[in-house]
């Protein structure tokens, strides 16, 4: 404060106040940065840690390269209350023949104690971003009171395409379980799917970490605008988790024999948490009406299997101007079966639609097996029954 001479000294109610309610030091305020501490939190907190001479931040690379990095976020630690959650370990492959991205789950060390005896009964929990759906959540089996439990337990997702790899991230959720109460959140780890590549395992040891704020970016005004890029993302995601519906296993040859394989990750549509699926098949136009065809309803599932085939007396010239629609639905006893998803093939498709159908026309005599993202867009064509 400057005081011109002569003048007197005053302070204002607003410094008063200050001055008596604040008479500490001002502690820093809570960053996202808090949410994903970088460096290994297995470390001990020193006796006497010096905040001035521990770094702000580090990243990655440079925490890793350091051989006192673990020590270097305690004094961090006891300043802003990190907790020490534990390291995951894990390995990640994608069986690019089979579409199918396996997930094995080694071990994990340091977990948070979380019951009164000062264990933990840790499982693991797997979950595709984007994506809702209930099939899509994968889950290890429980250690019981254990802090560095070892699972050696490998975990599938089918469906999986090149694209997927692209554009989901894998979330590995580290859990408690509690037989009277609701299980617990460890702490968490996200791996985007790109950096895995096809038919090549990769091996990884990861800190977990607090899961991300998750509040509306449209409600956070411009207080947070610091992580708006990341609220913005998460959006996003939520948006495209809603137009998702489930995985479907299709084969074409000839000219033209559809085979209904399998579905994987199907929206839960009942009150039970599961679907009764089954599938209708038609090609567009089909003025005479007889081009519809029905697989059998699966009982309870969201990963059916139905292996049934269809067929088509149609030749290629006739089949380059026609339209595949082949829909999931849920069966209902007693009211209107309920739509999960579609997909529909033909020259005017897009995307993986787009090259199953080119390349059903161009290899008239093999079989073509691809799966597709089933959206939530139903035809006008389609009925309830």
């Amino acid at each position: 404060m400057t005081v011109q001479r002569g003048k007197k000294l005053s302070i204002s109610i607003q410094e008063h106040m200050a001055i008596d309610v604040c008479p500490g030091p001002i502690r820093p305020i809570r960053q996202i940065s808090a949410y994903f501490p970088r460096l290994s939190p297995t470390s001990h907190t020193p006796t006497s840690p010096n905040p001035s001479s521990s770094p702000v931040a580090l990243s990655p690379p440079a925490a890793a390269a350091l051989e006192g990095g673990a020590n270097l976020l305690s004094p961090l630690r006891a300043q802003w209350g990190w907790a020490a959650l534990g390291t995951l370990e894990f390995e990640l492959r994608y069986d690019a023949s089979c579409s199918e991205l396996h997930c094995t789950v080694l071990r994990a060390k340091g977990l948070k104690p979380m019951d009164f005896n000062g264990l933990a009964d840790p499982y693991v929990k797997l979950h595709l971003l984007p994506g809702a759906s209930k099939a899509n959540k994968l889950k290890t089996k429980t250690i019981r009171n254990s802090l560095n439990p070892v699972w050696n337990e490998t975990l599938t997702y089918c469906g999986i395409t090149e694209e997927d790899l692209h554009r989901k991230t894998l979330r590995l959720t580290v859990c408690d379980e509690d037989k009277l109460t609701h299980n617990e959140l460890i702490g968490e780890s996200r791996v985007p799917l790109k950096r895995v590549k096809p038919d090549q395992s990769k091996h990884f040891h990861t800190c977990l970490e607090h899961p991300p704020p998750l509040p509306s970016p449209t409600a956070m005004g411009e207080a947070l605008r610091g992580i708006s890029c990341y609220l913005r993302e998460w959006e996003n995601e939520q948006l495209h988790s809603l137009e998702e519906r489930g995985r479907l296993l299709l084969s074409l040859h000839g000219a033209l024999c559809v085979g209904v394989r399998r579905c994987a990750h199907l929206a839960a549509m009942d009150v039970n948490g599961f679907s009764d699926p089954y599938v209708k098949i038609y090609l567009k136009p089909d003025i005479q009406k007889k081009s519809k065809h029905k697989t059998a309803v699966m009982k309870k599932t969201l990963n059916p299997e139905f292996n049934q085939e269809f067929s088509y007396d149609v030749s290629l010239s006739e089949l380059a101007k026609k339209t595949l629609e082949v829909t999931v639905w849920d069966h209902d006893l007693g009211r209107s079966n309920d739509f999960i998803g579609g997909v529909f093939l033909s020259c005017r498709s897009q995307g993986d639609a787009l090259r199953h159908w080119m390349d059903c026309l161009k290899n008239k005599g093999q079989r073509v097996e691809r799966w597709h993202i089933l959206t939530n867009e139903l035809p006008r064509s389609s009925s309830h029954n």
